[in-house]
This record gives structure tokens, sequence and C-alpha cells, in this order.
């Protein structure tokens, strides 16, 4: 078993629950893990036997990048949906960090972290 992991993806995107964070926008940052079974590529040394991470990134960008969601929660279901069918993965986690949050206090960021199989 294999892990592929795409670290601390960045985006801009119009996703809150307050309409100024929908008209004005804002970075998000992505992370993901999925398992994969890649002994055969692991053995031939071909993309083909694997899974393309231009192509995860891909859909995980046109989530982000797409249309607005109010919550996190609902940002990374849509995202481990997406992998899931694309890719056929079974076991996926995803996290979602929004740094600029409506909260009148000092943080760094606020996460979500979305999960299917194993990582469950």
């Amino acid at each position: 078993m294999n892990t592929i992991v795409l670290k601390n993806m960045a985006f801009y995107g119009y996703h809150g629950n307050l309409k100024t964070e929908q008209l004005q926008g804002q970075r998000f940052f992505v992370d993901l893990e999925i398992q994969v079974d890649a002994s055969k590529a692991g053995r031939t040394d071909c993309l083909e036997d694997s899974i393309n991470y231009v192509d995860i990134y891909e859909v995980v960008k046109q989530v982000m990048t797409g249309t607005p969601y109010h919550l996190l929660e609902r940002l990374g279901a849509v995202i481990v949906d997406r992998v899931c069918e694309t890719f056929g993965v079974d076991s996926i986690r995803v996290a979602i960090r929004k740094p600029s949050v409506p909260i009148a206090g000092l943080l760094d960021y606020v996460e979500v972290v979305t999960t299917r199989g194993k990582y469950e």
C-alpha cells in the first residue's frame, strides 16, 4: 500500500458564510492524502499504473476555485467525493485551512478535516 500526499496546495476562493467572504474571496490551503495500491507502478515505472498527481491537483483546484460553498465541511465532502469517483480511491483524508476567519481573537487558521475509508 502507498500513500500519495499533496501538501499545502493554495487556492483563492469565495467560500464562507458571510457575504463579505463570498464577495472578496480569500486564500485557502488544502492537504490531501490517499491510500492506493501502487505496487504495479513500483514494478513497471509507468504512470498509467498509478494516479497522476497533476490530475489529483486539478480535481481539487476545480472544487476550490469553482462553486462557492458556505462551509469548509461542504468543501471537504465535495473534494472527497470527486477524488473517490474520479480515481476509484477508497481511503482519503482532506484538510482545508482558512487563515482569514471572522473570529475576534488571535489564531493561525481554522481547519476542517474530512476522511473516508481507512482514515475514519
